[in-house]
């Protein structure tokens, strides 16, 4: 087996980082907030962007590969065991605002980045378990909804209008978080809600997936409650939040401006490669699972994280999945950057 299997291990490095910050005060609260903001944007701008792909032998058997699954499960245990930690921590009674602070963020990455990100690959597998530990994860980041919308409504709209996750032209990443976070849970609704209708089930009833998402994750809540107190509930609120904040800023950067073209009244060309933005640093796909590959995932929603493929025909971002979400938050620097890269594109395809 190569060595190169293992390297989806690294992102653990996270959870290694946020265990200091939990442990410690000061600005090691702070540790994985700088490890993923700081560090990883700066060492991405000097490496330049990895292409290959897989001989076809090759691929076959990285996708047949067991590992790769089961380092995807292990993050389940280890997101739970680190959020109980977190919790614990915040019992600690000479913590600073600072270090509070400091922690929320720090718990919130580990939301964004292993609760919504890996959640995101697993909740694409069709086995029932896999698609349970999908569930599992996003209910830390309160976004057990996302399963439901992103799979049977993001992915069929995306890149048109009817998609409130593609963020359109000139669209600021402050005002498509308002857009995307209110009708994409909205969609989730209606999509659960006509699923019931289909199976001849009440819609107001247990068989309601948005139900039983509400309700999984108001039990949470009241366990956290129950055991650590309403203001370590609220801190685990605002740490969700910030996993919810990364993943539509996530949304925002991979679909920017792209447009998929109408062939009728209400109905898109197929989803190509080149209705995503891509790409291929190395640090944030690795960091990512692959997400950052994500032209391919569209093309091909099925395809696992590890034999995603680069496409010479998708737009690429200016750097990283970290550096573009940064750029992002500066909506005259990310408008300069990508609204010329689009010009681009619509001057080639002309």
């Amino acid at each position: 087996m190569k060595i190169r299997v293992f390297k989806y291990l690294s992102p653990i490095s996270i959870y290694l980082l946020a265990i200091i910050a939990f442990s410690y005060t000061g600005w090691l609260a702070w540790l994985p907030m700088m490890y993923a903001w700081v560090l990883l944007p700066l060492i991405e701008l000097f490496i330049k962007p990895d292409e290959r792909n897989m001989e076809a032998a090759e691929e076959e058997l990285a996708r047949q590969n067991r590992i790769y699954d089961y380092m995807l499960y292990i993050i389940v245990l280890f997101q739970y065991a680190v959020l109980w930690y977190f919790l614990r921590s915040m019992r600690q009674q000479d913590l600073t605002g600072w270090d509070i602070t400091g922690r929320i963020f720090s718990m919130g990455l580990l939301c964004g980045t292993f609760g919504i990100n890996v959640a995101h690959e697993l909740g694409h597998r069709v086995n029932k378990y896999e698609q349970l530990f999908a569930k599992a994860l996003l209910a830390t980041s309160l976004y057990m909804h996302f399963f439901i919308e992103h799979n049977k409504g993001h992915h069929k709209n995306v890149a048109t209008p009817e998609d409130p996750s593609s963020a359109r032209y000139n669209e600021p990443v402050y005002t498509f978080y308002f857009r995307t976070i209110f009708f994409s849970y909205l969609s989730a609704w209606k999509i659960a809600n006509d699923d019931c209708r289909k199976k001849k089930k009440a819609v107001f009833s247990l068989y309601n997936e948005m139900i039983q998402a509400h309700l999984l994750q108001l039990l949470l809540l009241l366990l956290i409650w129950f055991f650590f107190g309403g203001l370590i509930c609220i801190y685990f609120i605002a740490a969700a939040t910030i996993g919810i904040t990364l993943l539509e800023t996530v949304n925002y950067i991979e679909h920017y401006g792209l447009q998929r073209r109408q062939t009728e009244p209400g109905k898109y060309e197929r989803t190509m490669p080149m209705h995503s933005w891509n790409s291929d640093h190395t640090l944030g796909r690795i960091m990512l699972f692959e997400l950052s590959r994500h032209s391919d995932h569209h093309y091909l929603a099925s395809r696992k994280y590890q034999v995603l493929r680069h496409h010479d025909n998708s737009p690429q971002l200016p750097t990283g999945y970290p550096g573009s979400m940064i750029l992002a938050l500066l909506p005259p620097a990310w408008f300069a950057v990508m609204n010329k890269k689009i010009r681009e594109l619509k001057k080639a395809e002309a």
